[in-house]
Parts: C-alpha cells; structure tokens; sequence
C-alpha cells in the first residue's frame, strides 16, 4: 500500500495498521449519483459531505471490530438520509445481518442507527483509532478481561485518562499505570439494552504496551 493512500490526522500506530492490517477497494464515483440524490430531495452540502468521506475512506477494508460484529466490512459512504437537522450517511455495510446501521453522524460522528442515532466516536478517525488500538492492545496484554452489564457501571477509573486519538463517546478508551479499558455503550444505547454494556481491560501492559506509536 502506498503511503499516500494512508489518511493523515491520525497517529502512527493508526497509520501502521492500515499500512499493515488494511486493503483498498475501488473508491466510488459519488458524483453519478448527484443528480438522481438532488431530484429525490437531498440538499448538495449533504452529496458533498459523502464525496469528501469516500475521498479520504471509501474503499478502505480493516480488519474486524471486537465489537458490533465486526463492524463495516468497508468504509464506503452511500445516499444520505434526512430530515435537516440531522443528516446521516451510510459509512460502511455490515458484516453481518444486524438490527442497526453504521452511519456518520451530522457533525461527522461514527456511530450506530436504528431509529435511533448513536454516536460512538466524534470522528471516523475515533473509529479507525480504536481499531488500532485494540489489535495494539491484544498484542501487547498479559492479561484480557471482559465485562458485561452492571458490571461495566462498576469498573473503578480514577487515575485513568481517558486517550484522546478515540474522540469517544458512547464508547471510549482509558489509560492507567498498567492497561488499558476499552467501554463499549453503544450497542446498548441504540437497542435499549442495558445488559449489552461491555468493558474490556488489557492487563499487564509495559509502557510500550500503553502507548505504541500513538504521536
């Protein structure tokens, strides 16, 4: 993969695992569908927001999730769907049938669609950043523990930063003296389902294993 295929503003430790994790598929030509979007109602500004998200990611394919099923298979933006204020667009299809869609959000937030709309990360590069780092993480762990519902509630932080290449939201990742937790909230907001909460902490990690190349 060439570097310049490589998106900037995001972190070395981002850019090495699309470089070495990552597969390009053809881009689409978003501008053969500008006609048909405007006559079924979609304002220009919205057609220009999925040409610049398939410009920068369309066509990028990542390696899977470990939560929502993966996630998108590729990021690939489509048609958006209104009304105004809140916009939203396709990023990606699923890997698997799931009863909600991974959308970007009005203000370019990655999230979850349902009915509802939640947004995990402020930006697709939160996304792409918390893949990295979780496959950064597995890598590096002595230790991998999970938990689920109530128990997520509980988890004890204080000390912990939250790391702030994940722009989190519904989901977000915390740094201590030893590991690191990944929280994920977003499937259980969007569903309404509170036993979905999950946390996972990454134990026994050396400085390395905190950090990577995170500048």
């Amino acid at each position: 993969m060439a570097a310049r295929d490589i998106p900037e503003g995001i972190t070395r430790r981002a850019k090495y695992f699309i470089a070495c994790h990552g597969h390009w598929t053809d881009r689409a030509d978003i501008e053969q569908y500008r006609t048909r979007w405007i006559e079924h109602g979609v304002p220009e500004v919205q057609i220009d927001r999925v040409a610049a998200y398939e410009t920068v990611w369309g066509g990028l394919a990542l390696p899977p999730s470990p939560h929502y099923d993966g996630g998108p298979r590729t990021l690939n933006g489509d048609v958006p769907e209104g009304p105004d204020p809140d916009w939203h667009f396709e990023a990606g299809a699923q890997r698997t049938a799931l009863p909600y869609a991974f959308m970007i959000g009005p203000n370019g937030e990655f999230g979850l669609h349902a009915g509802t709309w939640v947004a995990l990360h402020a930006t697709v590069e939160g996304w792409v950043e918390a893949l990295a780092l979780a496959a950064h993480a597995r890598s590096c762990a002595r230790t991998t523990t999970t938990l689920t519902g109530d128990a997520v509630d509980q988890l004890e932080l204080d000390g912990f930063e939250a790391v702030p290449e994940v722009a989190g939201l519904a989901d977000n990742w915390w740094r201590g003296s030893g590991s690191l937790v990944a929280v994920y909230r977003g499937e259980a907001e969007v569903m309404n389902a509170p036993p979905c909460r999950t946390a996972t902490i990454y134990g026994g990690l050396d400085s390395w294993g905190l950090r990577g190349l995170d500048t």
